[in-house]
């Protein structure tokens, strides 16, 4: 008896509603082009906000980190996984947050599963979006938390379901800063109201927002000028800063806590020093300069805009994350086939990662594209959605 029989059942399900997802492989570098199953195209999928993915000064930083520590940590951070980099990282990351203090991860998901179950647990209550990551659910669910979801940015909600909780010991409002499949941005000064009515923790994971939003990419509390209002940052270093991993940004006692009790840092093995002496290169690059973050936002400027006038729904979206609404999952998959045809690498985006008949193709805008890429890329969704009968 084949005790996995019910796995093939489970794949038919998904190839019959177009939910299967199609996983392409990455044959080079990440860039505005790459080589994808040996197709030269655009690259419209990554989340390489600034370019720093294949940035010559990382490289040369992960190569003499080699050279210096070795491959890998072969340790936990509690054990012998802390080297002098990963102090050095954190120390550079609290300075760009404007923070007492930072404490690093293997990646942001792993962040957001540190930190939940060590803040809140039985007789607690969590008030969280119902657009969060998933890596907030899955951390909401450790910490063994009463979680009560709010409509999506909608603070009457907000309000009306954290003053409908009585005999709460701790509360604990969970947003992400940018919402990574509609590219809106949450409404932090208006939870930072109704945290302070109600005596509240705040926890942004900005892992979209940090190198896109604020002073040179600082993310959405310097955004809104909210320093100090915030009790808990999450970030990620896989984004906008081009390499892998995650961390807490916040005071001092928040990260010595973590270090006695969150599970991934005392658990899994450290981050390699060739990443960390990366992400040490990308935070003094984005320390230096904000030329890149201001090339992101005319780019993402300069694509939806034409993109809006061809006749486009780009839902709600006030970053560079653009979602090209569809709705039918299988017409969002038929699209994003045509356009990989067409030489742009745009994934379609489906059920259970955005809700049913919202499927979309998420197109990711990055400084490292020109003006002729983008119009390119244009011109191709506008001869695609005439095909199809979108416009």
């Amino acid at each position: 008896m084949d005790k996995l029989n019910f796995i093939n059942e489970e794949l038919s399900k998904l190839k019959e509603t177009g939910l299967l997802i199609n996983i392409r492989t990455i044959e080079s570098p990440q860039g505005s082009w790459i080589i994808v199953n040996e197709k030269k195209v655009l690259n419209l999928c990554s989340n390489n906000y600034l370019g720093f993915a294949n940035d010559p000064k990382l490289k040369s930083a992960s190569q003499k980190a080699i050279e210096n520590y070795g491959v890998g940590p072969a340790a936990v951070r509690t054990i012998a996984g802390t080297t002098t980099l990963h102090k050095e990282l954190e120390r550079k990351l609290a300075l760009f947050k404007g923070v007492e203090s930072t404490l690093s991860f293997q990646s942001g998901f792993c962040a957001n599963l540190a930190v939940i179950p060590v803040i809140v647990g039985e007789g607690d209550v969590v008030y969280s979006d119902e657009f969060n990551h998933a890596s907030i659910i899955d951390g909401c669910r450790l910490s063994k938390a009463k979680v009560v979801r709010y409509a999506h940015c909608n603070m009457e909600d907000l309000q009306a379901k954290i003053s409908a909780e009585k005999d709460v010991r701790h509360r604990l409002i969970i947003t992400d800063g940018v919402f990574s499949m509609e590219g809106d941005i949450a409404p932090l000064p208006e939870i930072v109201n109704i945290a302070e009515k109600y005596d509240a923790i705040i926890m942004v994971d900005d892992a979209h927002g940090e190198g896109v939003l604020g002073r040179g990419g600082r993310g959405i509390v310097d955004h809104f000028n909210l320093h100090g209002k915030v009790e808990i940052e999450v970030g990620t270093m896989s984004k906008a800063f081009g390499v892998v991993g995650g961390y807490i940004a916040g005071s001092k006692r928040l990260t010595e806590y973590l270090e006695q009790k969150g599970r991934p840092f005392l658990f899994s093995s450290a981050v390699t020093s060739a990443d960390v002496s990366a992400c040490i290169a990308s935070v003094e690059t984005l320390t230096a300069s904000d030329i890149l973050v201001k090339k992101l936002w005319e780019n993402t400027a300069l694509f939806q805009d034409k993109m809006r006038q061809i006749g486009f729904n780009l839902g709600k979206t006030k970053t560079p994350i653009t979602p090209v609404m569809i709705g039918d999952a299988k017409i969002a998959k038929d699209f994003s086939q045509k356009l990989f045809e067409a030489g742009i690498f745009a994934q379609a985006i489906g059920y259970p990662t955005v809700p049913m008949g919202k499927a979309r193709i998420r197109v990711m805008i990055s400084a490292t594209h020109s003006n002729e890429d983008l119009t390119f890329a244009i011109e191709n969704f506008e001869k695609i959605g005439r095909t199809l009968e979108l416009l």
